[in-house]
């Protein structure tokens, strides 16, 4: 998403100086972010949909990439590992949930962080791929937003559009019955598609001259 979504947001201090400490139980950083309730929804509603977190200091100078982050539970020390944007993949751990499992950081004293949530669609292998199959993750992603929000879904963000990026030119067909639908990437090699309720029930072939390097659900702007 070209905006992260906003809901649940996670404040989040560090203590000490340059070296790795205590930073936040791991319970409470699993249950605050809602990962187990997204985690337990049914594989089926959440097949389509690819959900990552994404750490932002406060300070611009940190690096997200830079920073440490580790779960040290009874059977030792598991490391978080971050990309160079700050992202992370973190699925519920039950044992670590029961027992007094802390996450670790290696963040200078003092400074503050945000947690926020990447929320993509998943691309099927290859270049080709039935229209449902990448353009359903549109609404699934919704639906999932609102269970995992509970009463608060009002407020949630809905996503609208999936953003195609790729790391060239590419054009992307839709072979519909009507007619093929192309669509070629802008200057910064993204294309930008809202599903249509007519193509997702007709169900199409899409073909890529290129795979996508990810795809991004967003909001409106």
């Amino acid at each position: 998403m070209k905006k992260l979504l906003p809901v649940f947001l996670l404040l989040l201090a560090s203590s000490a100086i340059a070296q790795e400490r205590e930073w936040i139980p791991y319970k409470k950083f699993v249950e605050s972010l809602k990962l187990d309730k997204y985690y337990s929804l049914p594989a089926a509603q959440r097949d389509k949909i690819d959900l990552s977190l994404k750490i932002i200091p406060q300070n611009k100078a940190i690096k997200p990439g830079d920073i440490g982050l580790a779960v040290v539970h009874s059977g030792g020390r598991t490391p978080l590992p971050l990309d160079a944007e700050g992202r992370m993949h973190v699925v519920p751990n039950a044992k670590w949930l029961a027992e007094d499992a802390k996450i670790m950081t290696t963040m200078p004293t003092g400074e503050k962080a945000r947690m926020a949530y990447i929320l993509n669609a998943l691309v099927p292998a290859g270049t080709q791929w039935p229209y449902a199959n990448l353009m359903g993750s549109v609404e699934q992603s919704n639906e999932a937003i609102g269970k995992v929000a509970g009463a608060f879904s009002l407020f949630a963000p809905k996503m609208k559009w999936i953003v195609l990026k790729f790391d060239q030119p590419a054009k992307v067909t839709v072979q519909a019955r009507a007619g093929a639908l192309q669509y070629a990437t802008d200057a910064k090699h993204q294309i930008r598609l809202k599903p249509d309720n007519a193509l997702l029930k007709e169900n199409p072939l899409m073909v890529a001259t290129a795979r996508p390097l990810e795809a991004e659900l967003m909001e409106d702007e």
